[in-house]
């Protein structure tokens, strides 16, 4: 097949997107299809900055918001006049953040009636917001830590949920945005941060406890990992530099916790209307209870992000796994047009 990758945007989450953008160009290569890596400010890469992409990685910080503000002129000039993407069969979405998560491409690319991978306009924006995605999981009845949303003073926040808390934007990704604070002087000062995220900012209870992961492929939930971060909690620098976090697949607990946790993540895929794949984050307390965190609708894609040792651990090949999510888009978008 003839396959568009989707990378890059204006998010804070550009260089993830782009990291994961070239791996799945290579790996879908490798699996027999005809590929073009797009960023969708530039346009269609060439294949030496497809090479840069694979050997640099991922910056120790996000790109700065003026560089974001100066590449957002151009966004989107892939998506309406690139003609190097010819005639496309799928679009495979390494988006993150922003408008590539957020419902907004999705949007578009359902307008135009082609066949792209990955959960919907609604899912996507279901899951971009964390106020939407914890009330819809209280409803469906899948434990998540309380929280409270919008603007609120130190002493309303301590009051409800207690200290510490986390102090996060409502929609943001790679735990950008977010802080713990400890006490009265750090939640004061996380406020304050706050005020200039241009997003809703949302409280949560900590949870302390171990931290589980888990992938869904179709409706398959994967083989449950752990991370472990040398940081107080999984924050950008442990996701994205090599030797800040142990990921174990699969992790070292009960059978019957897995199940659990396996299924707690099927029902949440299947309550914030996700397709194809998603990732979605545990914390267990010290009883054993498992709280749902969050869900990424587009998580990373890197050969070693979190979904594909899932995969791996299930026997799944990185390009098997980019192969079987590009095959759930395409018989999508024939059962369209039949």
């Amino acid at each position: 097949m003839r396959i568009v990758v989707l990378m890059g945007g204006t998010s804070d989450e550009r260089e993830v997107s782009l990291s994961s953008g070239a791996q799945v160009t290579r790996a879908l290569r490798d699996a027999g299809h005809e590929v073009v890596a797009v960023d969708t400010v530039r346009g269609a890469l060439p294949r030496e900055e497809e090479r840069r992409l694979l050997t640099e990685g991922v910056r120790a910080a996000p790109p700065e918001q003026g560089e974001l503000a100066r590449l957002d002129e151009g966004h989107t000039v892939a998506l309406t006049r690139d003609p190097a993407l010819g005639e496309v069969d799928v679009f495979f979405l390494a988006l993150h953040g922003g408008t590539g998560e957020d419902g907004t491409i999705q949007s578009l690319l359902d307008v135009a009636r082609v066949a792209y991978t990955g959960s919907d306009r609604l899912g996507c924006s279901l899951a971009m917001d964390k106020e939407v995605t914890k009330r819809l999981l209280r409803d469906a009845g899948i434990p998540t830590p309380d929280w409270l949303s919008g603007p609120h003073g130190a002493d309303e926040v301590e009051a409800a949920l207690g200290l510490p808390v986390f102090v996060k934007a409502a929609a943001g990704g790679s735990s950008l945005r977010l802080h713990l604070a400890h006490d009265r002087d750090q939640l004061e000062a996380a406020i304050e941060d706050s005020r200039t995220w241009g997003d809703i900012p949302l409280f949560e209870r900590y949870v302390r406890g171990r931290e589980l992961t888990v992938g869904v492929l179709g409706n398959l939930a994967l083989p449950v990992g752990e991370i472990v971060p040398a940081h107080e909690y999984f924050d950008y620098a442990c996701k994205y530099q090599p030797g800040l976090a142990e990921e174990i697949f699969p992790a070292d607990i009960p059978e019957s916790l897995a199940k659990r946790v396996q299924d707690l993540a099927l029902r949440t895929h299947r309550a914030l209307r996700m397709r194809d794949f998603s990732r979605v984050d545990f914390m267990v307390d010290g009883s054993g209870m498992p709280w749902c965190l969050e869900a990424n609708s587009l998580p990373g894609m890197t050969a070693n992000s979190l979904l594909p040792k899932a995969a791996r651990a299930a026997g799944i090949s990185f390009p098997e796994l980019c192969d079987r999510i590009v095959a759930l888009a395409a018989a999508r978008g024939r059962a369209r047009v039949s």
